[in-house]
């Protein structure tokens, strides 16, 4: 269609009797209309054409971004950067990744400068530690635990505020370009990191992000597992996918808008999480539940 025939198929949307037909031919033109819809907007004084336009707007968006999960999915979820950039979309559909990016490099690189070659693993975390929690200040957001902005990676690296997977995924994403062994771990109700070294003379360790780095033992896991009164599993100890924080991440999300009394949005994002799950449904075998205050 002509920039002229798009116009005159949106104008058409404030006759009441064909507006449903032409929404419907709208929402088949897919995310390129955007521009004119939002123009139109600019350009009405009318509040209920204004938020028809914003409700199509958004439905656009939402549509686009259902399809670019599934492209994430399907290629493996592997950029974890890029999957925690899809959900900040959500909220934030002009997020920009390469800032994203830029915020993690330039991280990576100030961790960099003070990596020394053959230090212990544990000072290499202390490094890390150091840049993360003492020179930028990262740390828990425990005014305001349930905000959806705790699980918006942009600004929490903007804020330095977040909920325990979002400092985790900052922290990880700078560990893994210097190369260093760190994974996520899906721990009920606390998301931590483990350092399992390559030499196998130092044996594996976690770390609490939500505590400034705090180094935990699996004695430490062990313990905190039965302070819950659960079982013990393997997934409490092992690395999880970059597939399995950004699920958790959505159920995080998820948590937060049920909170805030927001159930239209926590059912939109309940739909991106059935993206990321196998075909019941049902979440895989390696993932743990949300965040919560404990």
């Amino acid at each position: 269609m002509t920039n002229k025939e798009i116009k005159a198929l949106i104008s058409l949307l404030d006759d009441p009797e064909i507006a449903p037909q032409i929404q419907d031919r709208i929402q088949t033109l897919g995310e390129s209309i955007i521009p004119f819809l939002e123009e139109s907007w600019e350009e009405s004084l009318d509040p209920q054409q204004q938020q028809r336009l914003e409700d199509l707007i958004h439905n656009l968006q939402f549509e686009g971004l259902q399809q670019r999960l599934r492209v994430w999915r399907d290629s493996g979820g592997e950029n974890l950067l890029e999957g925690m950039w899809l959900l900040n979309s959500y909220q934030y559909p002009d997020a920009d990744l390469q800032a994203l990016n830029r915020a993690i490099e330039q991280l990576r690189f100030e961790v960099w400068t003070l990596l020394r070659p053959d230090m212990h693993p544990a000072d290499q975390v202390q490094v890390l530690n150091h840049v993360l929690f003492r020179n930028h200040k990262f740390a828990a957001n425990t005014q305001n635990f349930h905000s959806p902005a705790n699980s918006m990676l942009h600004l929490v690296l903007e804020t330095r505020r977040g909920n325990p997977l979002t400092l985790c995924v900052i922290y990880l994403l700078v560990a893994q370009r210097l190369e260093l062994p760190v994974y996520g771990v899906n721990l009920p109700n606390l998301f931590v990191l483990t350092f399992q070294p390559k030499d196998k003379a130092f044996p594996a360790f976690y770390i609490n992000c939500y505590n400034r780095g705090l180094i935990l033992s699996r004695t430490d896991i062990e313990h905190y597992v039965a302070q819950l009164n659960l079982s013990s599993n393997d997934i409490f100890f092992e690395p999880c996918s970059h597939l399995d924080i950004v699920r958790r991440a959505l159920r995080n999300l998820m948590l937060s808008f049920e909170k805030m009394q927001e159930p239209a949005k926590a059912i939109e994002v309940s739909k991106l999480l059935a993206i990321l799950t196998d075909e019941s449904g049902n979440p895989t075998d390696n993932e743990a539940g949300a965040e919560d205050e404990d």
